[in-house]
């Protein structure tokens, strides 16, 4: 088991129950980072005294500074000192930032051989080819913290050949929306769209799930994680969230993991592979549930998903692009300038820019993050 962490977005949901983890299993916790929540990463420093922690926000790290000056910790600031707390060389870097800004970190994380647990799907998202290149050329194993990612990822242990593998299931809660029609959900309001009946997440990935963007990016994210092509990905709607994703195999042996809706199983196995440990999860009771439940997605109404295969399809920057796209709508429905339905409206005409379809490097990934964000704002003005 790693013996130090570097826990990035350490006051966001995955962060907090990383440092749960951590605190079950007494690791050395080096440094922590967040945007701009310094109350709570100020208890964090006091209980597990990183040597370093980063505030994005430099005002608020200012601030933190002077909170934090009786203890040993190293305040940094900026997208800059989030990414030296990533590239300390820790065993393991914990990557729950939110969005396109964990690309960066994680980079700087397999630069500096650290072992990736990641959360932050956007990475390879927008950066897919990049970054499982790099992890290549480094030798560094990129872990899947997300639930969906992890069970495939367990369920593949003991697979000897990437070719045994018939499809990947993603598995999805279908949201606080499951069989809605777009009519009905005409006026949604923000509070019902961040009632999320399973998880709780942070905002902007509830209203994802809402939109089922969150599925459509998690596609992504398994083709580059597992070396799959889009059309080898299923999703699956699955209303409890217990199956949390399955593999088929060439003879049609479908294996799967379960567990309670928790995020800390994932988390813990990224951290302790390939060994299991006690988990602060409670056991899962089947009977309790009696019943678990499939159905196909609706793609009619939630065409995000759609997008996100066509995107993959499409190959390049376009991930990228759809990526940006959703990030700023969904920003500008959290703030009340957009309507639900204009979030996909805003990825499909990203689908429709003009986008380099080939190779790419990262100032190419991040060119196009900005144009494109600018795009859709202006659409919405």
């Amino acid at each position: 088991m790693i013996k130090s962490l570097s826990v990035l977005g350490a006051t966001g949901s995955i962060g907090v129950q990383a440092l749960e983890v951590a605190r079950l299993h007494n690791l050395d916790v080096v440094a922590l980072t967040t945007n701009t929540r310094i109350d709570l990463l100020e208890n964090q420093i006091r209980e597990f005294k990183p040597k370093y922690a980063a505030v994005a926000d430099e005002k608020a790290a200012a601030e933190l500074k002077i909170k934090v000056g009786d203890t040993g910790t190293k305040i940094l600031s900026g997208k800059e000192g989030v990414k030296e707390c990533a590239a300390l060389g820790t065993e393991a870097v914990l990557n729950g930032i939110v969005g396109i800004a964990g690309l960066e970190p994680t980079i700087a994380a397999i630069n500096a051989g650290s072992k990736i647990a990641l959360a932050n799907k956007e990475t390879l998202v927008a950066g897919g080819n990049l970054v499982t290149g790099l992890a290549k050329e480094k030798n560094v194993p990129i872990l899947p913290v997300d639930s969906e990612h992890s069970a495939i990822f367990q369920s593949l242990q003991g697979c000897p050949e990437h070719s045994q593998i018939k499809k990947l299931i993603l598995t999805a809660s279908g949201g606080p929306f499951y069989g809605k029609t777009k009519e009905e959900l005409k006026n949604v309001s923000l509070e019902a769209a961040l009632n999320h009946p399973n998880w709780a997440m942070g905002a902007k990935i509830t209203i994802d799930s809402a939109t089922m963007m969150n599925k459509g990016l998690e596609l992504i994210e398994a083709a580059w994680l597992f070396d799959m092509t889009p059309d080898k990905i299923d999703i699956l709607v699955h209303r409890q969230s217990v199956v949390h994703s399955l593999v088929e195999y060439s003879d049609n042996s479908v294996i799967a993991q379960l567990g309670v809706p928790d995020m800390r199983i994932p988390i813990q196995y990224a951290l302790t592979y390939p060994d299991r440990f006690i988990s602060p999860v409670k056991e899962l009771d089947l009977a309790e549930y009696a019943t678990l439940t499939f159905d196909r997605p609706d793609y009619d109404t939630f065409k995000c998903i759609n997008y996100c295969r066509k995107a993959l399809e499409k190959g390049g920057l376009y991930p990228a692009a759809v990526n940006a796209a959703n990030e700023k709508a969904n920003e500008l429905f959290r703030k009340g300038k957009i309507g639900f339905w204009d979030i996909p409206d805003s990825v499909e005409k990203a689908l429709e820019s003009t986008i380099n379809s080939g190779t790419y490097t990262l100032d190419d990934v991040l060119l196009t993050d900005r144009e494109i964000r600018k795009q859709t704002e202006a659409m919405w003005s």
